[in-house]
């Protein structure tokens, strides 16, 4: 049986090794000059592949039931990365490989495709997909191929200078429900951010994201303030729902609390006031925010940070309180695909077997990874579900011969 992968990324390689078997031969496709160059760059070089805590929680889909299906087979995905090779190092949830390098991961699925036998063919742009019969015909800007079986792990666009939305269009074309493709964990751009003067401030925050004045989402963790407006992890998890939102035309802004520990602002500085003595503004708020934050927070809240904290009016104490605890900006739009690291959005699982990962709509077409309507969070939930899928399509597929 032939059997052709397109797409030599995460979920590609793990179904390829899984669906090698005497009888079945398996050829990979891939666009680029070389195979896992996404995952050379994850995790700043070093690879999350994987979290402790893996649930539907964690990510965003259009089928929550077929979603709890595909992640049950989490263990045995785990267990059977580990039997590859890859010697995993958990910190703080997030597993990495013990040689904290990418490298490692490539490598490791290098080392299988050798030892398996699995063909790899670089530099192929695949441009249509036809089935006829029992066969699907593979057209490229090089050549035509066949094969009985097709996986399909192109993954998306992000990363990507210029959108490319063929396998979309083709899978379109073939019968399949696309759901709007947009950027996910990336930046997100303030209305006026220049005018505040806040790049490069990082700071711990409650970020809450909220649309048409409701809250639809909220995250703890590190915020870092741009030129553009608000990035870091914090900002991230919840960038896809701001992607959704905006593509609904809602009025999207977030809120930020810059001291979530504490919570009662007003008397803690009151109580803050009475043991330093009667302070000024900049005094009595050092260490407790960035300095430059500091500043920035005083003068929208049109107060002289040499002003003595007992000297100021009640509605200024208010005001300032108001915009250390519930900043509000408007957010005019995501960074585009280039800055994303996943897209939500793409194939509705809803029409994927979450068994097999093979089409409900055509026979024999397995389609993987970040192809589909799922999108986690950061922390290496997105590459779990890619070498979840692919796992999947994989060992259907060899157990089939």
């Amino acid at each position: 049986m032939k059997i052709i992968v397109i797409g030599g990324g995460a979920s590609g390689l793990m179904a390829a090794i899984l669906a090698k078997t005497p009888n079945n031969e398996v050829t990979i496709i891939e666009n680029n000059s070389d195979i896992a160059k996404k995952i050379l760059i994850t995790g700043n070089g070093r690879c999350n592949y994987w979290h402790e805590d893996i649930d539907n929680s964690s990510y965003y889909t259009d089928n929550e039931n077929h979603l709890k299906k595909i992640l049950n087979n989490q263990s045995t995905v785990f267990n059977q990365l580990t039997s590859f090779g890859l010697v995993p190092k958990n910190k703080d949830g997030y597993y990495y490989p013990l040689s904290n390098q990418a490298s490692s991961v490539r490598d490791m699925f290098k080392y299988q495709l050798i030892k398996k036998g699995i063909n790899i063919i670089n530099e192929v742009k695949v441009i249509d997909i036809k089935k006829e019969d029992a066969t699907f015909i593979i057209k490229s800007e090089k050549e035509t191929l066949e094969c009985d079986k097709i996986i399909i792990a192109t993954g998306s666009n992000a990363g990507l200078k210029e959108e490319n939305n063929t396998i979309h269009n083709i899978l379109k074309r073939l019968g399949h429900t696309i759901n709007p493709i947009l950027p996910s964990l990336t930046p997100l751009i303030v209305e006026g951010a220049k005018k505040y003067n806040w790049a490069g401030i990082r700071t711990e925050v409650e970020l809450s994201l909220i649309s048409d004045y409701k809250v639809i989402k909220e995250e703890r963790g590190e915020l870092q303030l741009t030129n553009e407006g608000i990035s870091g992890i914090v900002t991230f998890n919840i960038s896809g729902y701001a992607s959704r939102e905006l593509a609904k035309h809602n009025d999207v802004s977030v809120q930020i609390n810059f001291l979530p520990d504490i919570k009662d602002v007003h008397t803690y500085l009151n109580e803050r006031a009475k043991v330093m003595g009667n302070v000024s503004m900049n005094e009595l708020l050092n260490s407790l925010l960035n300095y430059k934050l500091t500043g920035l927070l005083l003068h929208l809240s049109h107060i002289d940070g040499s002003i003595a904290y007992n000297d100021l009016k009640e509605n200024q104490l208010k005001w300032l309180i108001n915009n250390i605890t519930s900043f509000e900006c408007n957010i005019l739009d995501t960074e585009d695909f280039s800055r994303a690291q996943v897209c939500t959005g793409g194939i509705s699982l809803s029409e994927i077997n979450p068994d097999t990962m093979e089409s409900t709509i055509i026979p024999n077409m397995h389609i993987i990874g970040e192809l589909l309507d799922v999108d986690g969070i950061c922390g290496g939930y997105n590459l779990a579900f890619a070498f979840i899928t692919g796992y999947l399509a994989g060992k259907c597929i060899s157990c089939l011969e």
